[in-house]
């Protein structure tokens, strides 16, 4: 768990020096964003994905990038050092975490 949350934190530091909009304020900052992401993926996710599943069905899964896309932006809303510069910022934001965070498990073995 504390291996997982080093990783996303390395991700968000990682996806912040791409210039997409997304911006971490330090190494602090980017393990509380990797905690505050942990904790709203763990409780607010399944009650989102439940709420949208018509949405979900009719898209064929695809809101399911629209919610983690918000999910993003509300982690960076509490102010825990993220910012995300808009909606857009952090699709990408979170769509290059999910995918940052799969491939270090993957390198590191998790």
């Amino acid at each position: 768990m504390v291996c997982r949350l080093v990783l996303n934190a390395l991700a968000l530091l990682i996806i912040a020096r791409l210039g997409i909009g997304v911006q971490v304020s330090g190494i602090g900052a980017a393990l509380g964003a990797a905690l505050a992401w942990g904790l709203a993926n763990a409780l607010l996710r399944p009650v989102l994905l439940v709420l949208s599943l018509p949405l979900n069905l009719c898209t064929l899964g695809l809101f399911t990038l629209v919610v983690n896309g918000l999910l993003f932006w509300l982690v960076a809303a509490l102010g825990v050092g993220l910012t995300v510069s808009g909606f857009w910022p952090a699709l990408l934001g979170a769509l290059l975490l999910s995918v940052l965070s799969a491939i270090l498990s993957f390198v590191v073995g998790l």
